[in-house]
């Protein structure tokens, strides 16, 4: 999660009369000016949670004439690029806060600035600001800064420690906390400490509730310094030094915001009439900026009319660039020659821009605004106008996180174009680009760059073709012939620099390349319904939009896990998990093939979600785990208990039900009630929305079992994913002896059956027939077999 912004001081005196077209234009850093740091390359593990407190920038700049927008110099483009503004806002919206704002949220970071005065009277110095920014239904941009909400965490609190104590405890703490952040300009680290009693989420401990100490500090980077703190010890008055074990100090702050306040990825936001101000200095460029108190935000689940999508604009395009003979394109010597560029509204099937920016003259191509310019940097210039003016919410292409996007970047520095990296929403916040490398078991070791424009969200569709599908080539033409039957235009890479140094007609052939290789990614968007799936996964696990494409799969089970911690009033601890070297968790059980050619057709019998039925009908949970120290220490009665075939105790759920169960029963349930309504709707964008709800809810309940495997994870059970794979293997083997055992000629059937293959989930039986249909027939009998001689959770199927 990227916090944003930079350090900096207001300017003494008033800046200088801004021209007509100043107000909405970025105000641009001079050379020279401080950058803010970048942060460290990610970590190998998907589970890297760390927040970045960056100081948010207030200073105004005055008019500098090497800086000026293009649109300043041009106004025939000015007034071209004003036809593709968003809708003027209605009138009581303009002029006052009498009626409620409602709008889907589209991402959600944090900054660090000064206190507001009108929510919070009583604070000073800074303050994590939460930053909301989403649509309305009538297609208005909006920022919400949400003000109040204080990062914090839990330790427990050891036995003895009276009030006295924990006032003692705040001091000490406050001590090290000022000694650990000598430069920091806040005032008071920890403001405060109280004592709640909760039980945490390990073990089961029937009701034994214990005393925790909540800690509230001044910023989210301070949480990590506390926890570094506490776990290496501090002293406690009576009761000496004691070294801590912290609960949820290791959550990302803008996660726990929306898990405190009920809100999900995607959903819609209200702010009531009465309940909000407008923002008396705008900060951003969005056509709403409003300020709230974090108490007086509503959260509305996404059901319902809350549902729907909101017309996000969504920018796909694409560059060109002039390579040299025998090099793929470098910025520091190759111009971008060409960016093309179509704007669509989420929903509608055809996009209200397509624009393509040449260097040097371009035929007309016939339906496309074409527009040509005589230097590069004046198209780069045009570009950044185009962003500002047509304001998209959502930036698309193929590879344009590790390439385009960079790039363009790169070049502009090269270029010396101080005010082109201004394409966010946030005033004098400039795109930044790090370097991070993605680690996962699932997706594999992935080197990529990071980019950061503030208050858009950036999909890159290589990086989601990736993740989503196994494919033999991920070439944009690979994958436009496997999912849209199309491709590229074709015109080899080789000829681009001929192209451009020809004619008008040469730059209009390769401008037609260059817009179909940006009309390819809007047209996988809509095929693949992405911006469905992706919102209705966002909504299911709880997590931003953002986090689907930039982590792995922990980080949602996480995110689920919390929330209904929470609502049992159970904590976390903050375990850190430690490789071994072998594999991060318990492989699944893989039957010995029977190798060879097959001439006669395979049924294939399976488990519906064969390890979410194992862990809801065993009730395996971090809660109902029983030590073998607490069985008899808890006095447990055997018939109440599930031993697993590799020898751990759980509770049943008659004595405590699992959250993980909960949480596996609910998403099923709700992907069953998805697809039924799926079968009823006649609506196409409710059947994409249902079709996109019932596909991550899926997904969502088959990754629990890897994070509680995974020993580099946020919460490490080797005991659940252990007794997981053993019921696994002893299912997998006893369907084996099943089918082998009923299907066979002393049985009255034609032949007898055999089992070639079984892998995790699946068997794979040559029942002798030669016909498919046949094959299928036994398959179901054998199905509704095997079915009947399991519990009622699991169910085979062909």
């Amino acid at each position: 999660m990227s916090s944003v912004g930079r350090g900096g001081k207001r300017r003494a005196g008033p800046p200088a009369a801004p021209s007509p077209l100043a107000a909405k234009r970025p105000q641009p850093m001079p050379p020279g000016a401080p950058q803010p740091p970048p942060r460290a390359a990610a970590a190998a593990e998907e589970e890297d949670m760390m927040d970045e407190d960056v100081f948010l920038d207030e200073t105004i700049l005055a008019e500098d004439e090497a800086a000026l927008l293009l649109l300043d110099r041009d106004e025939a483009l000015a007034s071209r690029l004003s036809r593709w503004k968003r809708p003027a806002l209605p009138a009581d919206l303009v002029s006052g806060c009498s009626r409620s704002v409602v709008f889907q949220q589209l991402d959600i970071d944090y900054v660090i600035g000064e206190s507001h005065k009108e929510f919070l009277p009583n604070s000073s110095g800074p303050a994590a600001i939460i930053r909301i920014f989403g649509v309305t239904r009538e297609g208005h941009s909006v920022c919400c800064q949400v003000h109040g909400f204080e990062p914090y965490f839990y330790i427990s609190c050891p036995p003895g420690m009276g009030p006295d104590d924990i006032s003692g405890f705040k001091q000490t703490l406050e001590a090290r906390m000022k000694e650990s952040n000598r430069n920091s300009s806040v005032q008071r680290f920890v403001k405060s400490v109280e004592l709640l009693q909760k039980q945490t989420i390990m073990h089961y401990q029937p009701n034994k509730s214990q005393s925790f100490l909540k800690i509230v500090v001044a910023l989210p980077t301070m949480v990590a310094s506390c926890r570094g703190i506490l776990e290496r010890g501090i002293t406690i008055g009576s009761l000496g030094s004691k070294s801590f074990l912290t609960y949820e100090s290791n959550i990302l702050f803008a996660l726990r915001f929306m898990i405190d306040r009920n809100i999900v990825g995607g959903n819609w936001i209200e702010l009531p009439a009465g309940k909000y101000s407008k923002a008396t200095r705008a900060m951003s460029y969005c056509q709403l900026e409003l300020d709230c108190l974090y108490s007086d935000l509503v959260s509305h689940a996404p059901e319902g009319e809350y549902s729907k999508m909101a017309p996000f604009r969504i920018l796909s395009f694409d560059i060109e660039c002039a390579g040299r003979k025998g090099h793929f394109p470098e910025p520091t010597h190759d111009p971008v020659i060409q960016i093309a560029n179509l704007l669509t509204l989420q929903g509608e099937a055809q996009p209200f821009v397509r624009n393509v920016m040449t260097l040097k003259s371009c035929s007309p191509i016939v339906g496309v605004d074409v527009m040509s310019f005589d230097t590069e940097r004046d198209i780069l210039l045009a570009w950044r106008d185009l962003i500002r003016e047509a304001d998209p919410d959502i930036i698309i292409g193929y590879n344009i996180c590790k390439f385009d996007l960079p790039y363009l970047i790169e070049r502009a520095e090269v270029l010396k174009i101080v005010e082109f990296p201004l394409l966010g929403r946030i005033r004098n916040s400039r795109v930044r680009v790090r370097d991070t490398t993605f680690n996962s078991r699932q997706y594999g070791m992935r080197e990529s760059k990071d980019v950061t424009v503030e208050g858009r969200v950036q999909f890159d569709l290589l990086q989601a073709m990736q993740r989503d599908y196994k494919l033999s080539s991920y070439s944009l033409n690979s994958v436009s012939a496997h999912f849209l039957g199309e491709q590229k235009e074709d015109v080899h890479h080789s000829i681009i620099s001929d192209l451009q140094n020809g004619n008008s007609e040469t730059r209009r052939r390769l401008a037609v390349y260059c817009l179909k290789d940006a009309y390819l990614p809007q047209r996988l968007l809509d095929k693949l319904m992405y911006i469905y799936n992706y919102v209705e996964m966002a909504r299911v696990t709880g997590v931003p939009i953002s986090f689907l494409l930039s982590r792995g799969q922990s980080i949602k089970v996480l995110s689920q896990l919390l929330r209904k911690a929470k609502q049992r009033n159970l904590v976390i601890p903050n375990i850190k998990g430690q490789s071994s070297g072998q594999d991060t968790f318990e492989g699944a059980t893989v039957l010995e093939a029977r190798a060879g050619f097959y001439e006669k057709p395979i049924a294939t019998l399976d488990f519906a979600s064969l390890y979410p039925s194992i862990m809801m009908a065993h009730n395996l949970c971090y809660c109902t785990l029983v030590p073998p120290e607490d069985v008899r220490k808890l006095n447990l009665p055997p018939e109440s208990l599930y031993k697993t075939p590799s020898g751990e105790i759980f509770v049943k759920p008659e004595l405590q039900k699992g959250i993980l169960p909960e949480i596996l029963e609910e998403l099923l349930a709700a992907r069953k009630r998805a697809k039924a309504d799926l079968k009823e709707a006649k609506d196409p964008f409710e059947r994409a929305v249902l079709d996109g709800r019932q596909l991550a809810l899926k997904i969502s309940a088959n990754s629990v079992y890897g994070f509680t495997g995974a020993t580099v994870g946020q919460l490490p059970c080797l005991e659940i994913s252990s007794s997981v794979t053993s019921y696994g293997r002893q299912m997998i083997e006893h369907t084996k002896k099943l089918v082998e055992d009923k299907f066979t000629t002393l049985g009255g059937y034609e032949h007898n059956a055999e089992v070639i293959y079984g892998d995790t989930d699946s068997v794979m039986v040559q029942f002798g027939v030669s016909t498919v249909e046949d094959a299928m027939k036994l398959g179901r009998e054998a199905a509704e077999y095997i079915s009947g001689t399991f519990i009622k959770a699991y169910q085979a199927r062909v």
